[in-house]
């Protein structure tokens, strides 16, 4: 008697699993957002261009999500990203509910680093990057460069901060593989650190990011011509700079070439935003179609342009082309960039 209870009981119990279960998945994308809130994860600190961006696009992601669930902006900095990453891919809830706002260096470093990290970025699901950016060498106006030419000819010393920074290992990629003369010294502790240097002359300039020339510390220079620009690095010449000659166009060796594209294109997806790879089908279509609808918001341009932030978005699936094609990178072209970033 007893064991017929309990089996009744356990079929009881089963069933109502079962009819939960169920319930759950016949919840629409729309019933499921509309009852949640979405945790949008930025793995950087506060105050930088990646949490600017995070916040300043959650508003109209909201409002675009079927739902229009509440985002909370949360940040989660830790080695470059890597923090977030790993979590995204392997411990974060996959029920569409947690987005990350991951770095562009988490494209390559897993290649780069195979012993020390446990994140591939062919396992998360990509949303879309808000921003393309390219990077630019500026020099104070008295430095003694004229044009890009001048930087194969006349040394110039360039500050940098972190010694594996983008800011640093272009410039030591420009003079490794193209044969500019820039004396790098790295180490400055920030961009406010080394935009000081910079104005007592202890440095002639340093390499940015064109953003940083409309909206970022360099913009009130770059307006009042205290800063020149002769190159800029990028996959193509940026819409901020049509008439300023890329690093690209002062080589023609397919080797050089490649190891230069495999640095510069993750550029290309400098805001990227993912979740787990095991969200829903329907809440991931969700979510993509509800980024691309955001990010071409005429009210989130409108504000990004008066900010004088560049938004150029990209769709998941061409964030995804693009790491695919750093997955595809000869193994001696990785070996060159793994020394470029290896601490002396």
């Amino acid at each position: 008697m007893h064991i017929n209870k309990f089996l009744k009981a356990t079929s009881l119990a089963v069933g109502l699993a079962s009819a939960t279960i169920a319930g759950a998945q016949a919840q629409t994308a729309e019933e499921f957002y509309g009852a949640n809130t979405v945790n949008l994860i930025v793995s950087a600190a506060p105050g930088g261009a990646a949490d600017f961006f995070a916040r300043s696009f959650a508003p109209y992601f909201a409002r675009h999500l079927p739902g229009s669930p509440k985002i909370v902006v949360t940040n989660q900095p830790g080695a470059g990203g890597m923090v977030t990453a790993v979590q995204l891919q392997n411990t974060l809830p996959a029920d569409g509910l947690n987005v990350a706002l991951l770095q562009r260096n988490n494209f390559y470093l897993p290649l780069i680093n195979k012993d020390s990290t446990t994140f591939d970025p062919r396992e998360v699901s990509w949303l879309g990057s808000l921003a393309k950016e390219k990077y630019t060498v500026i020099l104070w106006n008295d430095a003694p460069i004229e044009n890009a030419e001048d930087l194969f000819t006349t040394p110039v010393r360039i500050g940098a901060t972190g010694f594996a920074n983008e800011n640093r290992t272009l410039a030591a990629m420009m003079n490794d593989y193209f044969g500019t003369k820039f004396d790098i010294v790295a180490g400055y502790e920030g961009n406010e650190a080394l935009a000081l240097a910079i104005e007592r002359g202890e440095v002639k300039g340093r390499l940015v990011t064109d953003n940083n020339l409309t909206s970022g510390n360099e913009a009130a220079w770059f307006a009042d011509g205290t800063i020149k620009v002769p190159m800029q690095l990028g996959v193509e010449r940026s819409d901020i700079l049509p008439d300023v000659p890329n690093i690209m166009e002062f080589s023609d060796d397919p080797a050089v070439l490649a190891l230069a594209n495999f640095m510069l294109a993750p550029l290309e997806a400098s805001r990227p935003l993912a979740v787990s790879s095991k969200v829903p089908a329907d809440r991931l279509e969700a979510l993509k179609k509800a980024f691309d609808d955001a990010a071409a918001d005429p009210e989130f341009l409108a504000l990004m342009a008066k900010m004088q932030s560049t938004v150029d978005p990209i769709s998941g699936d061409e964030v995804k082309r693009i790491i695919d094609s750093l997955y595809e990178t000869p193994e001696s072209v990785i070996v060159d960039v793994a020394n470029l970033l290896k601490a002396e």
